[in-house]
């Protein structure tokens, strides 16, 4: 019988290994951000102890790295890009400005979270329709 994961889904060893060798300052908001992240899977996905570990790990840090990838680079996290020299016009817009934590619509299918449905449920009957 395999063990029931439990926060936090990943170290910063991990987020490393997946990305990059964090600095000391880049360690410390990793540690809090992975925090951050355990946390909104726990919330989303309450059955979150029948997943393997590895998948809250990947997820967890997926998570954490674009959150952190905001940085003093204008062009990090960009998706578009607007800049205009002469007659010349370059243009862009980022995907996560805030560096907010957020899961992807893949990671949301991996994480066992489904495509929400409408329903409807007959109050007489108790019927889900």
């Amino acid at each position: 019988m395999s063990s029931i994961p439990s926060p936090p889904f990943a170290q910063t060893t991990d987020l490393e290994a997946r990305w990059h060798t964090l600095t000391a300052s880049e360690q410390a908001q990793a540690k809090v951000l992975i925090d951050d992240a355990s946390d909104k899977i726990i919330t989303v996905c309450p059955r979150y102890e029948n997943l393997r570990p590895l998948t809250l790990t990947r997820i967890t840090c997926a998570m954490v790295q674009r959150a952190m990838s905001i940085s003093d680079d204008a062009l990090a996290g960009a998706t578009q890009h607007s800049e205009t020299t002469g007659p010349m016009t370059d243009s862009w817009s980022y995907s996560n400005p805030d560096g907010a934590l957020y899961l992807k619509k893949q990671e949301l299918h991996d994480l066992g979270v489904g495509v929400q449905k409408a329903f409807s449920i007959d109050m007489g009957s108790g019927s889900v329709t």
